[in-house]
C-alpha cells in the first residue's frame, strides 16, 4: 500500500488548513496518510524535526510519498540528505518550499550547511513537484525556480494563493489544495 506523510508548517498542526482535505482525498485512492504533530511547532529546528520525521517514516521505500508545507519542505529535504546510498522515497511534493534562509532567525538553524541538491535528487525514485503562489508574503516565488532548476521539480504556480495557510493576518484559510492530490497521483504513474 502506498503511503503519504504530510509535514506541516511552522505553527501548523494535523488539522490545519488543507491537510485534512488532502488526507481524505488520498485515503479515497487507498493511500495510508499520516499528518503527525511535530514537536514545538512554534520553534521548529532541524535537529528535532528531521529525526522526528525519520522516526515516523521508519524504512523509506518507493511506496512512500512526502508532502511538505513551508518549513515542512526544508525538513523533508534535510531528511533526504540523511538517507544512505540506495535508499529513496517514491516522490516529493513541496508546497511553498524554500532552500535558503528567508530572514526568520527562528529558521536559520536549517541553513548552517548548504543544501546538497544532488544527494537529495538521488533519494527520490520519482519526481519532485513544487507548488508556489505568485503572491506568497513569506516565500518568494524564486524558490519555485530554484527547486525546478536544482531538483528538476515540476513547478506549479498558483495565482493569489498567498502561503497556502491560514488564517494568518489577513490571509484567509486555504482549506483545499487539490493540486497536491493531483501531484501525488502523477508521481505514482
Amino acid at each position: 500500500m502506498s503511503r503519504a506523510i504530510i509535514v506541516h508548517c511552522w505553527d501548523g498542526y494535523p488539522n490545519y488548513c488543507w491537510y485534512p482535505s488532502v488526507k481524505e482525498e488520498l485515503e479515497k485512492i487507498n493511500f495510508k496518510v499520516e499528518v503527525p504533530a511535530f514537536p514545538h511547532t512554534d520553534a521548529p529546528t532541524e535537529k528535532d524535526w528531521v529525526p522526528f520525521l525519520a522516526n515516523i517514516i521508519g524504512e523509506p521505500d518507493e511506496d512512500l510519498f512526502l508532502i511538505g508545507h513551508s518549513v515542512g519542505c526544508i525538513t523533508i529535504l534535510r531528511y533526504l540528505e540523511t538517507l544512505g546510498e540506495g535508499r529513496a522515497v517514491g516522490g516529493v511534493v513541496l508546497v511553498a518550499g524554500f532552500t535558503d534562509d528567508i530572514g526568520y532567525s527562528e529558521l536559520t538553524n536549517y541553513f548552517e550547511d548548504p543544501v546538497d541538491f544532488e544527494k537529495i535528487k538521488s533519494r527520490s525514485k520519482g519526481e519532485f513537484v513544487a507548488i508556489h503562489s505568485d503572491n506568497d508574503p513569506y516565500v518568494d516565488l524564486k524558490y519555485g525556480d530554484i527547486l525546478r532548476d536544482k531538483l528538476g521539480a515540476r513547478l506549479i504556480v498558483k495565482h493569489n494563493m498567498e502561503h497556502f495557510s491560514g488564517p494568518i493576518g489577513e490571509e484567509a484559510s486555504c482549506t483545499e489544495l487539490p493540486d497536491v492530490v493531483e501531484a501525488v497521483k502523477l508521481l505514482t504513474l
